[in-house]
């Protein structure tokens, strides 16, 4: 295998941080005079962290890795809940998902949170050019100009980018001659048929062709994300106002299907690449915990998953494992390229020093782990995210304390010489960004949740373990005191979660300690309903 040496880090390790009092922060305390910073914010879609920086020894991300000896490493950021609309809009208003409603791919943000200021909204009231491309808001979320008030101008448009010597891709994904030429024959074969919509048309040809990967040899841009990078470039060569801008960058990939370009793929050799340490289901977990990789079974040469006893999940071929997360480490690299370009083209625009830089994705992935495939769950690699932010009027180091992307809105907005809103769910994390010396102890623990089959799992994530609660959510209707089952997972010893030990006497201590944790959390966020 073709190793890559891993870039030196120049982190110092922060654990059990401490923060001030939290409050709404002061404009007084920030000099009027000071010029206001830049935002870049970096969004990628279904990025775990199998990243360099992250101790990921396999990831070739040497762009990502040099960003992050600049800034703030979050070690243990966790998403709100993982699945892309529900996960950005906690993020992008600072709510948790049970105070904006949206907890699926199909609710509107503004239909249940009408005035909600959303962070570019913000930015753009604080007299920002705010200026976005790509994934941002999870497009089924918002209106079709990606929440039209919360940008400066019109949504920009990378598809300009694209390369003209390619055509679109088929499907917005693919480029691969003998998949466009399936794409016609069906599409015509629909018509025929009588299929007018286009929707329907399209529903009709994925039953044949949709293939969860792709690997030709084409440019960065014959793709959206390489489009979208050059889109960002283009924005920052001629960015030439006396305002402080807000560029929020939103890549699509690594989320399925899993196209880039050859170069890319080569950077690996599949033979060598590990599959999954724990493949079945954790010991005297409930079967509601798991779901059946829909998402994945939707693409047409993934065969039909084997489902086993109570103890097993989903499985799959080797081969075809293999082929899945070599596609997902392509398309790391792929994406980690197209920061590259957008970082070095900051660097030559003069503005990096007074530019804060926001890294994150918007939830983790299953790669064969508990026999599961995609996101949709409360278990580590579903809700595990990386999280950078790079402040270089402060110095580099890695955070180990639990947080939740929550803190992403009020932090930047602190960072930037902003007063935070009043009513953000999330911690302002500013102060151990500028100062590791505090007075008060962050929240020990970061929560998630999933709903599924009319109940709600809650799952709180401290430094060593994960409590999980689920409760009865009938008709969205949440009674958080009628438990239906709890899961505790040891990190120091169980690191694959491979067994449930709530009912084990021996973590009796523990189990009463994140029970307490659990109370405190109904009544900070759940006592408003």
């Amino acid at each position: 295998m073709k190793i890559f040496p891993l870039l030196s880090m120049t982190f110092t390790t922060l654990s059990g941080i401490v923060l001030p009092n939290k409050s709404v922060a002061n404009p007084s305390e920030h000099n009027a005079t000071t010029k206001k910073k830049n935002v870049l914010m970096i969004a990628v879609d279904d990025l775990k962290p199998l990243l360099g920086c992250y101790g990921d020894n396999i990831a070739y991300t040497p762009n990502i890795d040099k960003l992050a000896s600049q800034g703030i490493l979050f070690s243990s950021a966790y998403c709100q809940q993982a699945v892309s609309a529900a996960s950005r809009t906690s993020l992008l208003t600072g709510w948790c998902p049970d105070r904006t409603r949206v907890w699926d791919l199909n609710t509107q943000i503004r239909s249940q949170n009408p005035n909600v200021v959303t962070l570019p909204q913000y930015f753009k009231e604080n007299g920002y050019e705010v200026a976005g491309v790509g994934k941002i808001f999870d497009p089924r979320s918002v209106d079709k100009q990606m929440d039209k008030r919360s940008w400066t101008s019109d949504y920009m448009a990378y598809e300009e980018c694209l390369n003209k010597e390619y055509d679109t891709p088929v499907m917005g994904h693919y480029q691969a001659q003998k998949t466009r030429g399936l794409y016609n024959r069906y599409c015509k074969e629909a018509q025929r048929q009588g299929i007018k919509k286009q929707s329907e048309i399209n529903k009709y040809i994925q039953k044949y062709i949709k293939p969860a990967t792709e690997c030709i040899e084409v440019p960065d841009n014959a793709y959206a994300d390489g489009a979208i990078a050059d889109k960002a470039v283009k924005f920052l060569n001629e960015y030439d106002s006396c305002q402080p801008f807000f560029l929020a960058v939103g890549f699509k990939k690594p989320h399925l299907p899993f196209c880039a370009p050859q170069k890319y793929w080569e950077m690996y050799h599949r033979e060598n690449l590990p599959l999954a340490a724990f493949s079945k289901r954790a010991i005297n977990s409930p079967t509601f915990a798991y779901h059946h990789c829909n998402e994945l079974q939707s693409y047409s040469d993934i065969p039909p998953l084997i489902s086993f006893s109570e103890n097993c999940n989903i499985q799959m071929s080797d081969e075809k494992a293999r082929e899945l997360i070599h596609g997902y480490y392509a398309c790391i690299s792929y994406i980690d390229a197209q920061i590259g370009k957008i970082l070095d083209a900051l660097e030559k625009s003069g503005q990096k020093e007074n530019t804060l830089i926001v890294l994150w994705g918007d939830h983790g992935w299953h790669l064969g782990d508990h026999g599961l495939w995609n996101k949709h769950t409360n278990f580590e690699h579903a809700t595990h995210v990386p999280l950078l932010i790079i402040d270089h009027s402060h110095k580099a180091r890695q955070i180990e304390a639990p947080v939740e992307f929550l803190s992403v809105y009020p932090t930047l907005c602190d960072l930037a010489g902003l007063s935070v809103p009043a009513g953000l769910d999330g911690e302002n994390l500013s102060r151990i960004i500028k100062d590791e010396r505090n007075a008060e102890i962050i929240q020990p623990y970061a929560v998630s949740q999933y709903p599924r089959a009319g109940k709600m799992g809650y799952s709180l994530r401290s430094s060593r373990y994960r409590y999980t609660v689920w409760v009865d959510w009938f008709h969205r209707k949440l009674n958080a005191d009628k438990i239906f089952s709890e899961e505790l997972y040891d990190y120091e010893k169980d690191p694959h979660e491979t067994k449930n030990v709530v009912s084990d006497a021996d973590y009796a201590d523990a189990l009463r300690q994140m029970r307490l944790y659990w109370n405190e959390f109904k009544a900070k966020r759940l006592s408003r309903d």
